[in-house]
């Protein structure tokens, strides 16, 4: 029976007074890959950036693990939730593993220096995400690719139940992207890590959630399983355009095919 990791009931978030999410109401199970799709917009990033708790003061309610998500302490959340946002323009003035190791932080004591468990948490996310060959270089002079999988070693040595990932494969090419995608799904399968993804890639979402949440205008225009929502009778009205699909060889799923121009 799936247990709620994440409810959102009623939640509403304004910027500069202009309603961004609006009357949100879904529950979000421990251990399932949720991805967020829709259009430019839609409030995808606001909305994982609000369960992040980096954007407060919505009105309604999230709870994490049955409790106001405003009454975790901050490092308290951290030990809960890790964020991983987009590589673009991630030129922190560190090394890689000066910059992992910044993500044990949560479980540091007040004025503590790191421990072997910290750095064996960072060695061990290194190596998962093949980054551990230039952990010695600044990420300022790395590629768009290995920039991400650094941001998803940094969210793996934090050793959260719940990462959050904001379009991680955005920019990159076709074979980044696959290592990303492997990535997660190993993640997801061999940790039972929480999964929450915003992407602009459908079929990204197809094949490796297990549920899919569409926003619009703010408004959640769809929630629930990959094959209902793989139809143009969801997926026309969410996005003003119609969609050609056909079933994935492997999966056998549907998946969106280009149209012909």
């Amino acid at each position: 029976m799936p247990s709620a990791i994440i409810e959102l009931n009623n939640f509403n978030y304004e910027i500069d007074g202009k309603s961004i999410l609006k009357n949100l109401c879904c529950t979000i199970n421990k251990g399932e890959h949720l991805s967020i799709i829709g259009p430019n917009g839609a409030g995808k990033t606001t909305l994982i950036k609000c369960i992040a708790n980096i954007f407060q003061d919505g009105t309604g309610a999230i709870t994490l693990k049955g409790r106001p998500l405003n009454t975790y302490p901050q490092k308290e959340l951290a030990k809960l939730i890790s964020y991983v946002p987009q590589a673009e323009g991630a030129n922190f003035p560190f090394t890689v593993s000066e910059f992992v190791l910044l993500s044990r932080y949560p479980h540091l004591s007040p004025f503590s220096s790191p421990s072997k468990e910290d750095f064996k948490a960072v060695h061990q996310a290194l190596k998962q995400t093949e980054t551990a060959e230039f952990e010695h270089r600044k990420m300022n002079t790395l590629s768009g690719g290995q920039k991400q999988r650094v941001l998803i070693a940094a969210a793996l040595a934090q050793q959260t139940e719940i990462v959050l990932l904001d379009e991680p494969t955005t920019f990159l090419d076709p074979k980044h992207q696959s290592d990303i995608l492997r990535l997660l799904k190993a993640m997801h399968e061999k940790q039972d890590i929480t999964i929450i993804t915003v992407t602009h890639d459908i079929n990204h979402a197809a094949t490796l959630s297990n549920r899919i949440l569409a926003l619009k205008e703010g408004s959640i225009a769809f929630f629930g399983s990959i094959k209902e929502c793989m139809t143009n009778d969801i997926l026309q009205p969410i996005y003003d355009k119609e969609f050609l699909f056909i079933n994935h060889p492997v999966s056998n799923l549907p998946i969106v095919i280009p149209e012909t121009l």
